[in-house]
């Protein structure tokens, strides 16, 4: 007989997180927190500041954890928090860098000093900060989807759209992400 316990579901923690259990909001973090990472690691070039926006991620969801309805999934909900909290993570370093007398972090990363795939996510989310400014309402489901991996219906459920509305969002990020991303090359 093992003298571990076994794990608690994910759902049963949810329900016993929203209800005030700090036990169970502590497992709960802990069991999700490398999913955010992952997430957040999918926006941001280097693991300090994908963990830094993991950590507000986290921050964010024992925060609301009462406003989860459960109308949507967990995972959909965690996603959403996770990806605006890589975004703002992003802008944050912009700021600083604006400040620090850098008028902006690279265009383009410098192939000497940056891996290809910290280069590859640097220009994602230049691309992404031109399509909040050029087209607002098609970024949320197009993070969702191609970012976070979530089935065209969850994202529907969670922008309160129709489904060919989320279609139609997502087809128009993809062309322009492929137009910012192919003249970056």
């Amino acid at each position: 007989m093992s003298s571990f316990a076994d794990p608690v579901p994910l759902p049963e923690l949810v329900v016993r997180a929203r209800s005030g259990d700090r036990d169970a909001l502590e497992e709960l973090l802990g069991v999700i927190r490398p999913l955010l990472l992952r997430r957040c690691s999918r926006f941001l070039p280097y693991l300090d500041d994908a963990e830094e926006a993991a950590q507000d991620a986290l921050v964010a969801i024992a925060r609301n954890i009462g406003d989860f309805t459960g109308s949507g999934s967990f995972e959909g909900w965690i996603t959403v928090i996770a990806s605006n909290s890589a975004r703002m993570t992003y802008r944050r370093l912009r700021r600083r860098a604006a400040e620090n007398g850098v008028a902006e972090l690279p265009e383009t990363a410098d192939p000497r000093t940056t891996s290809v795939m910290a280069g590859t996510r640097l220009d994602v989310m230049e691309a992404l900060s031109e399509l909040e400014r050029s087209k607002p309402q098609v970024v949320e489901p197009f993070v969702l989807r191609d970012l976070g991996s979530l089935p065209y219906e969850e994202i529907a459920a969670i922008t309160g759209t129709s489904l060919a509305t989320v279609r139609d969002r997502i087809h128009v990020a993809r062309k322009f992400m492929r137009s910012a991303l192919t003249t970056r090359l």
